[in-house]
């Protein structure tokens, strides 16, 4: 008789306001933790003592690791300093267009719910803790229009000049079948899927654990690509069908930008359901973190009633005013400026160095931003962290994305063809330059949004000389291509917004690609949090974000790292978590992810 653990909390937990539509997952499975439940116990997160009260702690990044971060920290009370080069927000960046004066509301601005989804735009239901905090906001969701799903109402494939449209797997030709029902089935035969899911179902940690330790040693040196190629429901089939896998594929789109990733990565992603269930964020995900800043309190210890991090950081000698909740934040917000070096000071504290020359001093750091940049933008120190932790940071691999997005008069692909019977315009997979068309509806009479194309690696580079007009002018020969009969530049209202992250020297890349053999560096990144062993000199500083996790790309990575490093900073600081409701540190010696020999 197996025996169960409650780490991953319980089993009934309603994780959404939407009855039906709660998570089957939660995240693991190399750290099957609960976070929701840690942050949702009555308990709370844990406590200091008061000598550690009002203490400062630097946060560097003010992307959501980092705001996450500052905001429990708090709660707890100390007092996060943030530091962030641009814009509040990080990767989670929604851009509002600006909208011609017939689609002005009475005040003169667009409707906040027009943006273009810079960075994260889809966020899976089984993204438990990043969904804690869209609560903590009151903010709204909506079926993300995905293909082949009833947010998108149809989809349409263009693959080598042919054109299918669907609206669901079964209205297209068997080959599209064949190869999902052996992707299914190898997952099935090899990784006993089902079982992997079923334990997380259960809350069965020990379970779980088993399974998945044995796949980690047996497939930590195999690429996506390797595994597909050599399963044998693929061998059983034609190399064409691998070439639709890679290019379609199923749940989000095509997987071939993926192929060279490590499988474990993939597989991660596939068991915890990242790929299906996923929402958007009504009026732009950016709110989310903005919230946070402005955020009130009365929960916090040491600080009164309703204070929040956008006042603890206006009380701060020159910092820069905050715009209002709702308000579009194209700056720092009120936090510090863009740090050029980080160091040990004669005390042996940690001294923040701003670009502008001016330095502070902290007991802690917690660094959010994208691991390169600690030896590109950022003058680190060496000693602060191990020369193995280096390696694992300067051999993260970023993956290159682009997107293009438009603005149209009104959800016009709604409108049905007469002579075919069809939607004007779908939800687009194609091998053309685009890639991923998706469309966006703000209600009937409303501006709609049109993500022109959505491509990552070699596709995403061939975007990256252009400007957003050229890019546009490019995805929109191509979608006339497949739809010859539309007129789509009729519908444009406006310029077009492009974003390609790797072109910015504060980011690099979009999101961390794990390559084959990279799973001790991401265990020796993920592992950070918990220093009771380190050399003093490595202690006190502190790691966060999506490219620290073991599921980069997606927030609730991000989210889970900042919590981690919540309760290494706590711990650091002398405190502890409540004995009823055990952190991620507290866990993590018996349930942590399994170490591979070196």
């Amino acid at each position: 008789m197996t025996t169960k653990s409650t780490v991953m909390g319980p089993a009934d937990a309603d994780f959404t306001d939407a009855p039906g539509r709660g998570p089957v997952t939660v995240f693991g499975p190399d750290f099957p933790f609960d976070y929701a439940a840690w942050l949702e116990h009555p308990a709370g997160l844990g406590a200091l003592p008061a000598a550690a009260h009002g203490k400062e702690v630097a946060v560097i990044g003010g992307g959501i690791a980092g705001l996450v971060a500052a905001y429990e920290l708090m709660r707890l009370g100390l007092r996060p300093v943030v530091y962030e080069a641009e814009r509040l927000g990080g990767r989670l960046r929604s851009e509002r267009f600006p909208m011609p004066s017939a689609h002005q509301d009475a005040g003169g601005t667009a409707s906040s719910e027009v943006v273009a989804e810079l960075g994260g735009m889809r966020f899976p239901i089984s993204s438990t803790s990043f969904f804690h905090y869209l609560k903590l906001l009151g903010l709204r969701t909506a079926p993300f229009p995905n293909p082949l799903t009833e947010a998108a109402g149809s989809t349409v494939i263009d693959l080598g000049g042919q054109t299918w449209y669907a609206e669901s797997l079964s209205d297209l030709p068997a080959l599209f079948a064949e190869v999902a029902q052996a992707w299914d089935a190898a997952l099935q035969r090899e990784f006993d899927l089902g079982g992997l899911q079923e334990a997380i179902r259960n809350r069965d940690a020990q379970t779980l654990k088993q399974l998945w330790n044995k796949i980690v040693a047996g497939w930590d040196d195999t690429s996506f690509y390797e595994f597909v190629s050599r399963a044998e429901e693929f061998a059983e089939l034609s190399f064409r069908h691998r070439e639709v896998f890679g290019q379609v594929g199923f749940g989000t789109g095509g997987w071939d930008s993926d192929f060279a990733n490590s499988m474990l990565e993939i597989l991660r992603v596939v068991v915890t359901e990242c790929d299906t269930d996923q929402e958007l964020v009504i009026g732009g995900v950016e709110q989310l973190p903005v919230g946070l800043w402005h955020r009130g309190a009365d929960d916090c210890a040491h600080w009164p009633p309703g204070t929040s991090l956008a006042s603890l950081h206006a009380s701060t000698v020159d910092a820069a005013p905050s715009p209002q909740p709702g308000s579009t934040p194209h700056s720092r917000a009120g936090a510090r400026g863009a740090v050029a070096s980080v160091c040990r000071d004669a005390e042996g504290r940690i001294a923040v160095t701003e670009t502008t020359g001016e330095v502070r001093s902290y007991d802690a750091v917690l660094a959010t931003c994208q691991s390169w940049l600690l030896t590109t933008e950022i003058d680190c120190d060496e000693n602060l962290f191990s020369q193995g932790m280096w390696m694992a940071l300067d051999r993260t691999r970023y993956m290159q994305s682009s997107k293009t997005f438009v603005v149209v008069d009104r959800p016009f692909w709604k409108q049905i063809d007469p002579k075919t019977g069809r939607q004007l315009m779908s939800m687009t997979l194609t091998d053309r330059l685009t890639r991923g068309t998706y469309l966006f509806d703000n209600g009937p009479e409303q501006p709609g949004v049109i993500c022109l194309t959505y491509s990552w690696m070699s596709d995403a580079l061939k975007m990256l000389p252009y400007s957003a007009e050229k890019r546009a002018e490019l995805a929109i020969r191509a979608l006339e291509k497949i739809y010859p009969d539309l007129d789509l530049r009729a519908h444009i209202l406006g310029e077009p917004v492009t974003v390609s992250w790797e072109s910015n020297p504060y980011f690099l890349g979009a999101f961390k690609g794990a390559l084959p053999g990279h799973y001790r560096y991401n265990h020796r990144m993920y592992g950070h949090f918990m220093q009771d062993d380190m050399p003093e000199a490595e202690r006190g500083i502190f790691l966060a974000g999506d490219s620290i996790s073991f599921t980069p790309a997606w927030a609730e990575g991000a989210v889970q790292t900042a919590l981690n490093a919540v309760w290494g900073i706590l711990r650091h600081f002398g405190g502890g978590t409540h004995p009823d409701n055990p952190g991620p540190g507290d866990q993590y010696p018996e349930w942590g992810p399994v170490e591979l020999p070196e």
